[in-house]
């Protein structure tokens, strides 16, 4: 029975996927490569403001919802800043999170990402809103990206987002679920550090989940061509093997090289943290691989070319004694054969 329920599992994961696949058919969002900061809340405590985060203001809890930790902003003129080493951005970045607003604060915004310069001020920010999403920058006028139809007025609420944006060389790229609703060509702002914003009021929802800061560094195809990728921007829900859709950019770079060299072979492989229990990581890096293999033949690239291999916990590239060294140690690898 275990067995049947683990294939159906992957099986469900799959499907699911493959009904996102046309949507995201355009989708060029490519997470970055490099992790900074990575939160999925996963050892925080319920009822406290989540502890790899400095609190600016206002105020803000991790609580559960449908068996996941997320950020809940509880009052107005709330700030969160990730406690990261190394806080200077880098020349080529991504940020990530996932996003839900309650219908009731109607035309007001939620969470909003802000940057800073040296001296703390606000020189930008990204704002997404029932009926668009804009970039706004200090002492000029906003630039704004109008919502489809799918994330338009009411279909804006109550719901999850993915936010995804993407600078490099003074252009940034903003998208929503599987749509980019903002391509800026000359951001022209300067900045050294970002923080998530939120004016909550009423008791009504205003959450974020899944945040993750990275450093774009372009290195697929060449790393592919050396004979082994490491990423951890092919990403999965907590204990599932359902491949997110903001990975699919990535996935679809990783196909176009193996369909342009119908020669190599590759192992995936899947790699866990040391959170759970040994033998249950290792079924499940097995059935990521799996479900990365899966979506990779339904992009182009052929069976042939593809195994998988599942190793769990077993080769940690960081300690798993750290936050961080568990997000470096999610991962999947390419190893050519």
């Amino acid at each position: 029975m275990k067995h049947l329920f683990l294939l159906f599992g992957l099986l469900s994961s799959i499907v699911s996927q493959s009904q996102d696949l046309n949507a995201y058919a355009i989708y060029d969002f490519v997470p970055g490569e490099k992790t900074i900061f990575e939160d999925i809340f996963k050892d925080d405590k319920e009822g406290l403001a989540p502890s790899n985060w400095k609190l600016t203001g206002g105020k803000a809890v991790v609580k559960m919802d449908n068996n996941e930790k997320i950020v809940s902003i509880l009052e107005y003129y709330t700030g969160l800043a990730p406690k990261i080493k190394n806080s200077a951005l880098p020349k080529s970045y991504t940020i990530e999170l996932d996003y839900y607003l309650d219908a009731g604060y109607e035309g007001n915004p939620g969470v909003m990402v802000s940057f800073r310069n040296a001296a703390g001020d606000e020189v930008a920010n990204v704002t997404p809103n029932k009926l668009n999403t804009s970039f706004g920058r200090s002492s000029r006028e906003n630039v704004v990206g109008d919502n489809p139809a799918d994330i338009l007025n009411e279909n804006f609420y109550n719901k999850w987002h993915h936010i995804a944006i993407a600078y490099s060389n003074n252009q940034m790229a903003i998208y929503i679920n599987q749509h980019k609703v903002l391509d800026i060509p000359q951001c022209d702002f300067i900045a050294t550090s970002f923080q998530i914003l939120g004016n909550a009021s009423g008791n009504m929802p205003m959450y974020f989940k899944n945040f993750r800061f990275a450093e774009n560094t372009n290195v697929v195809s060449q790393a592919m061509a050396q004979g082994k990728l490491v990423t951890h921007a092919i990403r999965f829900d907590v204990n599932k093997a359902e491949v997110r859709s903001e990975s699919l950019g990535l996935i679809h770079q990783i196909a176009d090289y193996l369909k342009a060299n119908p020669a190599v072979k590759f192992e995936v492989g899947g790699h866990t943290d040391s959170d759970g229990e040994d033998a249950a990581n290792l079924k499940l890096s097995e059935l990521r691989a799996q479900a990365v293999k899966k979506i990779l033949i339904d992009f182009g690239a052929a069976d042939g070319q593809l195994t998988i291999q599942g190793y769990g916990e077993t080769k940690p590239i960081s300690p798993n004694t750290t936050p961080d060294g568990k997000a470096n140690n999610r991962r999947v690898e390419f190893i050519k054969k």
